[in-house]
């Protein structure tokens, strides 16, 4: 992507994703606007900071949260309107005021929806030392979508062999991961997506016993009945709503639900109600909410065990690959009507 360089001086025109505005309803393309910025490549002196390029930006379901303004405590701060958006993404450091980054080293973590960014807060970068899987994989598989999925099955809902699993949203960035988790465990494990492509993907390429597609489904709990005619061991909750309030009639006793997101209720500007909750105290289900930023600490054991499956072929991931900073937009509001398949992944720069 052309960036030029402004004679005599270390300015550099950076364009960017700007947030224009709180969001009611849906995203929109509109709700953004990609401009021209500038930016100086070096750091001003005694700053700890780091200087990056991005290469790789992740789209995230929760970034829609942060486009409504949030009041009192959260886990996410809402995005400054007339700012860049802020997400996490795959960058290479060209200048470092910090002793553990230096110039040239790859990193992901939170960066800035724009070319070149500055970032300030270093807590939570992680600098990439394994190059020989796609760089773009530290937004998904190796990143912060499949340290959701592995927490989030191993850690919250202890699984055991032969167990049944659903997981909806399951051609996701995170649930085509769990899914194949599960199998490897020796689960029987069902999915739900949105089209038939998807249920496809997840039967054939990703080892599923089975899939549907819940838009052509009337009623949801008839629907798990039929799957899982004695029940549900564990639900990888991805969606909320109807699904889940289908997914609590059909659970077994001593069943367990992990909620990793909701993304169903995320452009509502009133959240619907889940209406079996009674379920949870009938048939003792444990369900916990995690957020993955509370497990950072296991990482290195995470990638002890992704990556050598990731090499032996054992784990199959897909990516869905927008090119440009500018097709951004559009990639990200995609992901709350389904257009993505994969992991949904905008490539700003190769190296």
């Amino acid at each position: 992507m052309a960036t030029s360089v402004v004679v005599g001086e270390e300015v550099i025109r950076n364009k960017q994703v700007i947030f224009k505005d709180y969001v009611s309803g849906f995203l929109k393309e509109s709700d953004m606007q990609v401009i021209n910025g500038t930016l100086k490549l070096k750091l001003p002196e005694g700053s700890n900071g780091i200087v990056v390029k991005n290469l790789y930006l992740s789209c995230d379901p929760y970034m829609r949260n942060r486009m409504t303004r949030v009041e009192g405590p959260n886990l996410f701060s809402s995005f400054t309107p007339g700012s860049p958006l802020t997400g996490f993404g795959v960058a290479r450091v060209l200048d470092s005021g910090h002793p553990n980054f230096k110039k040239g080293d790859l990193i992901w973590g939170t960066t800035g929806w724009e070319e070149y960014s500055v970032i300030t807060e270093l807590e939570g970068l992680f600098k990439i030392q394994h190059t020989d899987v796609p760089l773009s994989y530290y937004t998904g598989i190796l990143g912060m979508p499949g340290l959701s999925a592995y927490v989030g099955f191993y850690e919250v809902c202890s699984p055991k062999k032969g167990e049944y699993v659903f997981i909806s949203a399951a051609s996701g960035a995170v649930g085509q991961l769990v899914g194949q988790f599960a199998k490897l465990m020796g689960c029987y494990v069902v999915g739900s997506a949105g089209s038939k492509e998807k249920v496809d993907l997840l039967k054939r390429k990703f080892g599923f016993d089975d899939a549907f597609n819940y838009k052509e489904e009337n009623d949801l709990d008839a629907a798990l009945k039929r799957y899982f005619p004695e029940g549900i061991d564990i639900y990888f909750e991805n969606v909320g709503g109807k699904m889940l309030d289908a997914v609590l009639l059909n659970m077994k006793d001593h069943g367990r639900i992990s909620v990793c997101g909701l993304v169903s209720q995320y452009n509502l500007d009133q959240p619907e109600g889940v209406q079996n909750l009674m379920c949870l105290i009938y048939k003792r289900i444990h369900m916990k909410g995690f957020v993955v930023f509370d497990y950072y600490n296991i990482y290195p054991k995470f990638l002890d065990v992704m990556l050598p499956y990731i090499r032996e072929g054992k784990i199959m991931y897909v990516e869905d690959i927008a090119e440009g900073l500018e097709s951004g937009p559009a990639a990200l509001v995609g992901l709350y009507s389904g257009r993505n398949v994969g992991k949904q992944v905008v490539l700003i720069a190769r190296e």
